[in-house]
């Protein structure tokens, strides 16, 4: 029984590959952030042929007690900035504008 289930969870996982390789001469990307009380979370996508958007990296890291009483604006903007740094060598390559 065990390996029936471990053959079918390896045969879902190995279909699709989960992330896109990044291709920065014709894909648009766009960098998605979001922010928590405790932790943030960013996702970079790049736009496919068939027009779907698929994630090329992911970043999650969490906040320091300072940080957490940061108003949340504030904390969203440091989201925007710590993706901006994360990916800065993928984002300063690319050949088309990029979406926040």
């Amino acid at each position: 029984m065990q390996k029936k289930v471990f053959q079918e969870l390896k045969k879902r996982f190995t279909k699709e590959p989960v992330l896109a390789a990044p291709d920065l001469d014709f894909k648009k990307m766009r960098m998605e952030v979001d922010m928590l009380d405790y932790a943030m979370r960013g996702i970079l996508f790049i736009e496919c042929k068939n027009g779907k958007w698929r994630t090329v990296v992911f970043l999650s890291k969490s906040l320091n007690e300072t940080k957490r009483n940061y108003e949340i604006h504030n904390k969203e903007i440091l989201a925007v900035i710590r993706g901006l740094e994360n990916w800065r060598h993928l984002l300063e390559s690319a050949k088309f504008k990029f979406e926040i």
